[in-house]
């Protein structure tokens, strides 16, 4: 996409991150509770986790999304990461989420070690499905009542991916 650049997420980004998962539409695809708070954003995005790879798609300047990989600090659990992403709903459709997947996927293939990418996507979120199937994710299972949304509770399908060529030490 044109003007399209992914880069890390910044503790200056806070209010941008903040106005796109307070999108209600892209809200309703995640755990975020509404009117998020910019001090909120503030304060976690200047303390960040070393475990996240957290990423912000931006086009013209103008934040239209951002995903991350949150690893595991497990010792047994180490292997795997949980994905999330999201984009304004007014750029749904430009291949914003799929720049976002692809650049994801790589570092975790390439960069960072993860050899399972486990992700929680509203059963009736067919666009998302669809994007993650695109990637390698397949459903494993789906939990029932999962979260509250807008009232009612929803149900969400456990997806993961696996490594399609993990990495081998050379042989000596």
């Amino acid at each position: 996409m044109n003007g399209l650049v992914i880069r890390r997420q910044e503790p200056t980004d806070a209010e941008a991150v903040a106005a796109y998962l307070g999108d209600a539409a892209v809200m309703a695809g995640t755990l975020q509770l509404p009117y998020p708070s910019i001090q909120a954003w503030r304060d976690r995005l200047a303390r960040p986790n070393p475990l996240d790879y957290v990423l912000i798609a931006e086009i013209e300047g103008e934040v239209v999304g951002g995903g991350g990989l949150h690893m595991n600090d497990r010792p047994r659990r180490r292997h795997a990461a949980m994905l999330g992403i999201g984009v304004r709903s007014s750029h749904w459709g430009r291949g914003i989420g799929a720049a976002l997947m692809h650049v994801l996927t790589d570092a975790a293939d390439r960069w960072l070690g993860v050899q399972r990418i486990e992700l929680t996507v509203f059963t009736d979120n067919a666009r998302a499905i669809a994007l993650y199937r695109r990637y390698g994710f397949v459903i494993e299972g789906t939990h029932r009542a999962y979260a509250l949304r807008d009232g009612a509770y929803a149900d969400v399908h456990a997806m993961a991916r696996l490594h399609p060529n993990p990495p081998r030490l050379p042989v000596s």
